[in-house]
């Protein structure tokens, strides 16, 4: 039984990464990626933490830091088809959640804002997409389907089907089109600094504009005045 569940484990991480990373060219290939190894680390740490076997849970799982600079707590709990894309530098704290479907890139961080016990991780929705870099910090969810752009710092909850961008975190997109678990894109992504930018360029245009046409009409009434 044990062996069955530890080959479909295998099969399952294989079928994952054929899909979500096309610089994959067979089977084999699977079997030296991190996110292979360190989740292989993990189902075994993980069953042995629910079993109240935590020093040897941590054994396995420092092992799989060892080998990968991923580290992922042996008390997390993530759901299926989940992948890790490159991946050093990943760090999973011991009360995240992560649901299913859900794609990390380098250097993520799923952690806690300090000493405090209890749930202190936050807890990611189906279908996320985490992009390179980016924190997330604190116990509090991330919706379903949503987007987190690469760098940014994540200290509130996201609604479903949402898009943030931002040191601290913005929403800018809300309800969008359910995202497929397919789409992989970290580029075509808002930038809110950007845009505030154009606003305030746009302002300065017409407040420019504004007072040279007052500089107009004033010389206009002084040249009335002399007449």
């Amino acid at each position: 039984m044990i062996v069955m569940g530890f080959l479909k484990n295998i099969k399952n991480e294989i079928k994952v990464i054929r899909e979500r990373d096309p610089a994959i060219h067979s089977d084999m290939e699977v079997f030296l990626y991190p996110s292979f190894k360190v989740m292989m680390h993990y189902r075994i740490a993980h069953k042995l933490y629910t079993q109240g076997h935590y020093f040897l849970a941590r054994w396995v799982s420092q092992r799989g830091v060892r080998k990968t600079g991923i580290e992922i707590h042996p008390g997390a709990q993530i759901g299926e088809n989940f992948f890790i894309d490159h991946g050093n530098g990943v760090i999973i704290g011991e009360t995240a959640v992560v649901g299913n479907n859900v794609t990390l890139y380098q250097g993520v961080t799923l952690g806690g804002t300090g000493k405090e016990h209890g749930k202190r991780h936050p807890t990611i929705g189906d279908n996320v997409m985490i992009s390179a870099g980016a924190k997330v910090l604190g116990s509090f969810t991330i919706g379903e389907n949503s987007k987190i752009g690469a760098g940014s710092v994540v200290l509130e909850a996201v609604p479903p089907n949402c898009t943030v961008v931002g040191v601290p975190g913005r929403i800018v997109k809300r309800n969008n089109q359910k995202l497929v678990r397919e789409d992989m894109n970290q580029v075509d992504l808002p930038d809110p600094v950007n845009e505030d930018i154009k606003a305030l360029q746009h302002a300065n245009s017409e407040m420019t504009n504004r007072i040279i046409e007052l500089e107009r009409e004033l010389k206009m009434l002084k040249k009335s005045e002399n007449k």
